[in-house]
């Protein structure tokens, strides 16, 4: 990184993270090893390189789980519940350090659950459809009732583009597109638009720690930066399913190998411990 830094760069944008809250269940240390230390690795090149902008990509996660009511601002207290949602809150915590002992001119995005092509399956849309163009089972954790907030993944880059070019340093922006939706209503509108029946829907053991909800006010990016979302959440889901369906060499590659493991170890031994195979 330093060598690649030296060579002039304009700046610095870490999307690089392990991101899947199962995974970071499983085994911690890797996530504190590429989002507490790679952070850490970037900030220190950028610091001494004297880049002149550097976003961290966060998550809401960091914020921890809502009530029935209300939203995430920026001001909202830390609260991590998982592994990978601490590892997150450190690197933040990290960013906001070197900005202010060091005068970094870094900025934080934190964004709700993004969707759209090639997300990885292991992710809860791209899981529902693929497992459902294979007439195998949507594991629905507990009773389905979690809510996220989903943005499509276009939105997503405006959003950080805008800021990287526009944002304020030492500042955090929340990026969301105000779309709630339980996981088992998102299963049923996909189940729907493939025409599959909802016998596909298996509920399994719950996740540990499950945070219940999730919801991002993104009115501070919107007032400063005159952002908003532009792709309407059934249009989205809509294009996303096609592009699965129409992308069937590329979710057979990803679907191989060692996610057959963890799939089997993640999902059908819950279904077991519920009796449900």
């Amino acid at each position: 990184m330093e060598e690649i830094l030296g060579q002039g760069v304009d700046a610095v944008v870490n999307f690089a993270a392990e991101s899947h809250v199962d995974r970071s269940i499983l085994d911690s240390s890797e996530f504190v090893r590429t989002n507490v230390q790679g952070t850490l690795n970037l900030l220190e090149c950028s610091r001494r390189r004297r880049v002149s902008r550097f976003v961290q990509i966060s998550t809401d996660e960091v914020y921890g789980s809502l009530g029935p009511a209300g939203s995430f601002c920026e001001s909202s207290p830390l609260a991590p519940n998982s592994p990978y949602a601490a590892s997150k809150a450190a690197a933040d915590l990290l960013v906001r350090s070197y900005h202010r002992t060091y005068g970094l001119p870094a900025i934080v995005t934190r964004c709700s659950n993004n969707y759209g092509p090639f997300q990885f399956p292991e992710k809860l849309i791209p899981l529902f459809i693929t497992n459902a163009l294979a007439d195998l089972s949507l594991p629905i954790y507990g009773d389905g009732l979690y809510v996220r907030d989903w943005i499509h993944v276009r939105d997503h880059c405006s959003a950080i583009d805008r800021v990287l070019h526009d944002g304020r340093p030492g500042e955090i922006y929340n990026i969301g597109a105000r779309h709630e939706m339980p996981n088992i209503e998102i299963a049923r509108l996909i189940l729907r638009t493939l025409g599959k029946g909802e016998g596909l829907m298996k509920h399994v053991e719950d996740r540990p720690g499950h945070d219940r909800r999730y919801a991002i006010d993104p009115s501070k990016l919107e007032r400063e930066l005159g952002w908003s979302p532009k792709v309407p959440f059934e249009d989205g889901l809509a294009e996303t399913i096609r592009w699965y369906q129409e992308s069937p060499s590329w979710v057979e590659h990803v679907r191989s190998g060692e996610y057959v493991t963890y799939f089997d170890r993640m999902y059908r031994q819950r279904q077991r411990t519920l009796g449900e195979l």
